[in-house]
């Protein structure tokens, strides 16, 4: 083998292995997500999507998945890439899927960080969730060592950390897939960590959401200059996929009612949804669970 050969090889080997070192993918130089997950089990935490954001001083963590469990599986994959400190986690909205491994984090003096109303949420039902996490599906050994950990900074409108060379904003339009739910916004790699307010190729829970909100939040991201999103579930997306959850929304939204409004019960809406709605791969059983939530029609 000649020399260009050999150096080609061990570029390719070195290329594999900074890849393929964990299940986390490379967006930047100092950005790593999960996405794209197709284990959407509940012990997987539904296939949600989280992240880690790198600087000079330190870490900044998105979502923390479903479980103390899924947070350590996070949490090493995150030391495959770096031993920084991790100062910070946000979490995007405060249902279970993405904000119940908090307390892996916060064991090691991160500072959790979430909108006012999200932080009102996990306060509220967190516990009783957790509790009664079967009714998810998931098992006592899935949760054990989970606790609720409360987010202890929250905001309202915009929050800016600067992470030492790494500036990162925190941004809430308007009530959407929860009151309080926010994006992760990098604006110097253009990448955005949406949180649940996307979800793609992924049928969305719609149960918690203000659609009138959820449609101006998603038209205020269209107006960014994003290149590379993240979505709550589903694989790494752009602003065909946010138009596309609009209109998935607002298709749902007007013949659920339609339907209703005929007496129809929530199965039959269910089913007459399931013809209508664009095909996505993932979680179809979330279409009677928000129909049931939100468009019960004939008891």
């Amino acid at each position: 083998m000649n020399m260009k050969l050999l150096l080609l090889f061990v570029a390719l080997v070195l290329l594999t292995a900074q890849t393929a070192f964990a299940d986390l993918t490379r967006l930047s130089e100092n950005v790593y997500s999960y996405v794209g997950e197709k284990d959407a089990s509940p012990s997987h935490s539904f296939a949600a999507n989280a992240g880690i954001v790198i600087g000079r001083d330190g870490v900044l963590v998105v979502d923390t998945l479903i479980s103390a469990r899924e947070g350590q599986r996070f949490l090493a994959d995150i030391r495959k890439i770096t031993k920084k400190p991790i100062k910070y986690v946000v979490n995007t909205h405060t249902h279970l899927d993405h904000a119940f491994g908090n307390c892996v984090f916060a064991e090691l003096g991160a500072t959790v960080i979430s909108h006012s109303a999200d932080k009102e949420l996990l306060a509220k039902v967190g516990e009783g969730i957790l509790k009664n996490a079967d009714n998810f599906g998931l098992k006592p050994e899935d949760m054990a060592g989970t606790t609720i950990v409360l987010p202890s900074v929250y905001f309202s409108d915009r929050l800016t950390i600067d992470l030492g060379g790494e500036t990162v904003e925190l941004i809430r339009v308007a009530p959407s897939h929860t009151e309080g739910s926010v994006v992760v916004w990098l604006p110097q790699e253009k990448i955005l960590f949406s949180g649940d307010i996307l979800f793609t190729d992924f049928h969305p829970f719609m149960a918690d959401g203000d659609l009138a909100g959820w449609g101006k939040t998603i038209d205020s991201l269209l107006t960014m200059d994003v290149k590379q999103i993240v979505p709550g579930h589903g694989p790494l997306s752009t602003k065909k996929d946010l138009q596309e959850m609009k209109a998935y929304l607002a298709l749902f939204d007007t013949t659920a009612k339609a339907l209703a409004a005929q007496g129809m019960d929530a199965d039959a809406i269910t089913a007459a949804l399931l013809q209508k709605l664009p095909k996505r791969a993932l979680a179809e059983w979330m279409v009677g669970h928000n129909v049931k939530a939100r468009y019960p029609g004939k008891k």
